[in-house]
């Protein structure tokens, strides 16, 4: 329990932090349990004194301290960026697809260690899309497009200086949006993208050797795809996987943080593996300088059921747009 001591500080600092004061990188959710609470200010309590690096650092100065402390207080009760997401366990599943008519790319199938991260439940909407177009204000950096706002199929509109989603496609995932355009929205939302070998077992929802998230079936009660509907639906029209997740086949193309290696799999990485980098980490914080073909997972209502598959692999340049080009963010678990 955290000293009274320690309380009464508190009382006393209240009136000089602020909620504005979690810009800190930090983050007041230090467990990753998706709301603040008394739990996160104990686990900052116990660490008081801690230096360097640690999740109980709130405002990310390399001290646990009572300040920190106080950060916490002020959130307490508030929900943190792992709302809506879904926590993916630790393990190992296999990755790949032996089936008839798998691709080479996806041979041989590979066992795969996978550390716990979160997964959105959704992909990201036009209406979320729209939100992070109007805090940065813009939707090309250094002539760099984010997202694509001339092409005819795009679902987000400027009126007025602001963006917003289409009429009736507020809560559509957002397409045109290429793979810079959904490292920045990630960044600024405080997540990132899901590894290629995180999104297949996220997709794979506990199951071994099926094609698609939920078995070896597919029609169009199960998902969005082989131009059953002809445009995006909104997201979670469908039934989830058993971890929850939705339209992890079909609605729309999910950039990965990968770079895109047809030969991956034939002297594969055991555990963590992400093609092209050392690390996530090297990714997230080099990415405006990536040039290489990236991963895109799950297949799109465009598309016919074969590319649907969990195991289903395709690329393109980092800096496409298109009409079925979407993504989901994930999270690292905080140790």
């Amino acid at each position: 329990m955290i000293q009274k001591e320690l309380l009464l500080i508190l009382a006393a600092v209240l009136l000089v932090c602020s909620v504005a004061d979690l810009a800190g990188a930090g983050g007041v959710d230090v467990n990753s349990d998706g709301v603040v609470d008394t739990a996160d200010l104990e686990f900052v309590d116990r660490h008081i004194g801690t230096t360097g690096e640690h999740a109980a650092d709130v405002n990310d100065d390399n001290i646990v301290n009572i300040t920190d402390l106080v950060l916490v207080k002020n959130a307490i009760g508030t929900t943190s960026a792992l709302t809506g997401m879904v926590l993916i366990p630790a393990g190992s599943f296999r990755m790949g697809s032996n089936d008839p008519g798998a691709d080479s790319d996806e041979q041989p199938v590979h066992t795969v260690y996978v550390d716990a991260f979160y997964m959105d439940k959704y992909e990201v909407t036009n209406a979320e899309y729209a939100a992070f177009l109007n805090a940065k204000g813009k939707h090309i950096e250094n002539g760099i497009v984010w997202f694509d706002l001339t092409d005819e199929h795009a679902l987000i509109e400027r009126v007025g200086g602001r963006y917003r989603a289409k009429a009736g496609y507020a809560n559509h995932p957002v397409i045109e949006v290429s793979w810079y355009g959904a490292m920045a929205y990630a960044a600024w939302a405080g997540k990132r993208l899901p590894t290629e070998a995180e999104w297949e077992k996220a997709a794979r929802g506990g199951l071994a050797g099926q094609k698609y998230p939920w078995g070896n079936t597919i029609d169009s009660s199960k998902a969005n795809y082989n131009l059953n509907i002809w445009e995006t639906t909104s997201v979670g029209s469908y039934s989830p996987n058993a971890y929850g997740l939705y339209d992890m086949a079909g609605n729309v193309w999910e950039w990965c943080l990968d770079a895109y290696d047809a030969n991956f799999y034939r002297n594969p990485v055991h555990r963590n593996p992400i093609a092209g980098a050392a690390s996530i980490s090297d990714v997230i914080n080099n990415y405006t300088n990536v040039k290489s073909y990236r991963v895109l997972r799950g297949g799109s209502w465009f598309v016919a059921a074969q590319l649907v598959r969990v195991a289903n692999r395709f690329n393109d340049s980092p800096t496409f747009t298109f009409n079925s080009y979407g993504f989901r963010c994930a999270r690292t678990v905080t140790p």
